[in-house]
């Protein structure tokens, strides 16, 4: 596809001009767009074909609760502990419900059901707390559903969730550790820092034996060095185990902070399934992980 039509697509997609279509023709039409070839639905095979077909058909309502920020942290913490889950200071329906008097001098505002929607205080005193509203109101009037259809995300009502601020006093950002499993089973993760900014963030994939692999997204940069395995590698492993048992493919998210594993998100969709690999390997091996048999036989019936 030509850049032009690439422009274009994606274009009518930010003003709203493409809502009209079906999710079927939508997401094709966006996946022509990003990833410069046709989907196959039919017989998915790559890893973002089948993110794509997941999309649109597995449709399991237990999704939506595990994919909202707040209800998300209760679903985790009944299965492996409220020890893991970072502490929430409130919830609210909007930006002004919130008092800013009661709350320590470092906490962060998140979106309950988007990604992105966030703002950071490190010091109450210099916190621009209209800059913060005016970006946390832009997320909550947003229907991130629209976006690239997720369908997990269209019935997440949009809330804000303030929660303590977490730092490491052995790094100066925090480190994600993102673990990509496929019916129980952990294959592959990804160790990320300074997310806040695409531009200067790292990201290295590494196998369950925290092995630096040559697995690399043309979007991120690879960490200049090999990162410290975890203290808590096998542990994250065993949850992101749990917490993926019975789902195809589940991004399971962690933190490690002073020696301590934190639960982050869980992720249906890495990326809206737009991943430009470096190398289209990695594209093919990530998706023989997903297993569509079963789904496809209930979706049949």
């Amino acid at each position: 596809m030509g850049n032009f039509k690439k422009r274009l697509i994606l274009g009518l997609q930010r003003r709203g001009l493409l809502d009209f279509l079906s999710d079927k023709a939508y997401v094709k039409l966006e996946y022509l767009a990003r990833m410069g070839k046709k989907l196959n639905l039919k017989n998915p095979e790559t890893f973002t074909e089948k993110l794509q077909w997941l999309k649109l058909y597995d449709h399991n309502p237990e999704y939506s609760k595990m994919a909202d920020k707040c209800e998300a942290k209760k679903y985790v913490a009944s299965i492996i502990g409220e020890e893991y889950i970072i502490p929430t200071y409130g919830v609210y329906d909007n930006f002004d419900e919130i008092d800013f008097d009661s709350l320590p001098n470092q906490f962060v505002i998140k979106c309950t059901h988007d990604c992105g929607g966030l703002a950071i205080c490190k010091d109450k005193k210099t916190f621009n707390i209209e800059a913060a509203k005016e970006k946390i109101n832009q997320s909550l009037h947003r229907n991130y559903y629209k976006k690239s259809r997720e369908w997990v995300y269209k019935n997440i009502k949009p809330r804000i969730i303030v929660e303590k601020y977490m730092e490491d006093k052995d790094s100066s950002s925090m480190v994600d550790y993102k673990f990509f499993s496929f019916y129980g089973e952990p294959k592959i993760m990804y160790m990320s820092e300074g997310l806040e900014n695409h531009a200067t963030a790292t990201m290295s994939f590494f196998d369950m034996d925290f092995n630096l692999t040559d697995c690399k997204r043309k979007d991120y940069e690879l960490y200049k060095y090999k990162p410290k395995k975890p203290k808590n590698f096998e542990k994250m492993k065993e949850f992101a185990s749990i917490l993926s048992k019975d789902i195809p493919s589940l991004r399971v998210d962690f933190y490690e902070i002073n020696g301590h594993i934190y639960f982050g998100e869980l992720t249906f969709i890495t990326g809206g399934g737009y991943i430009l690999f470096e190398d289209e390997k990695w594209n093919k091996k990530l998706g023989s992980y997903i297993d569509l048999s079963k789904l496809k036989k209930n979706s049949s019936k």
